[in-house]
């Protein structure tokens, strides 16, 4: 059917501008295109910093025959070897301390307790190569376990370092020793005396700072980190 005379103008003006919209530039046409949403990715988990285990001045890797790259590793938690190893040294008589931070890198605090606590050594003897302190770190806002770290050749430890005691940076856990030259424990020297500390997240592996053998270290040192998602063992931040 055939539009009416009456209706004629209106159709005309819609055809022309049918025909302004069909001529308009490219550019424009791709600006009033919508334009595609960027995809979410997932976020990074808040970390836990590690720091030494020795208050004051200590030594990474004193005489380089310990990097964390390829030190062994002895202990093992949730049934899995721990993710990396190091010593630290410092002559017998120094403070070691709890090693994890206080809060995450997301602000959020953060829970320490005590678990395992055992003679080092497979003798089960203290003199044999001291104690070996577990400590695990929960990040508080979501109530998870995020890691642990094992803290060996422990000297002098208090009674009230026991299983499900709750600790924060600075508490003390003992002293470093000098101990029975064994297989477990090769020193000759006071400046051979050190912490071997072991570290390990509840998933994927956690990480250590990479630094040359005899490094000197302070209080504030960051030295590694858990709740990382490192894709080896053995691997640096």
């Amino acid at each position: 059917m055939r539009p009416s005379a009456a209706a004629r103008p209106v159709l005309a003006a819609a055809l022309l501008a049918s025909v302004s919209l069909l001529a308009a530039p490219t550019a424009h046409a791709r600006e009033a295109a919508p334009q595609p949403q960027p995809q979410s990715r997932p976020l990074a988990a808040a970390t836990v910093a590690v720091y030494p285990p020795i208050q004051g001045g200590s030594l990474w890797n004193r005489f380089g025959e310990t990097p964390p790259s390829s030190h062994h590793r002895v202990f093992s938690n949730w049934g899995y070897l721990n993710d990396w190893s190091v010593d630290i040294y410092q002559n017998p008589g120094a403070t070691v301390v709890s090693l994890f931070g206080s809060k995450t890198s997301a602000g959020s605090p953060v829970t320490v307790r005590v678990v395992p606590v055992t003679p080092g050594c497979a003798t089960g003897n203290l003199a044999d190569g001291g104690w070996r302190i577990g400590l695990e770190v929960r990040d508080d806002s979501t109530g998870t376990v995020v890691g642990r770290a094992d803290v060996m050749h422990v000297d002098q430890k208090p009674g009230s370092i026991a299983v499900g005691a709750t600790v924060g940076p600075w508490t003390r856990l003992g002293q470093t020793g000098r101990f029975r030259y064994s297989s477990c424990y090769q020193v000759n020297g006071d400046t051979g005396a050190h912490i071997h500390l072991e570290v390990i997240n509840r998933t994927k592996y956690s990480c250590y700072i990479a630094r040359s053998a005899g490094a000197g270290l302070g209080d504030e040192t960051v030295i590694g980190r858990v709740s990382t998602l490192s894709s080896v063992p053995q691997q640096a931040c």
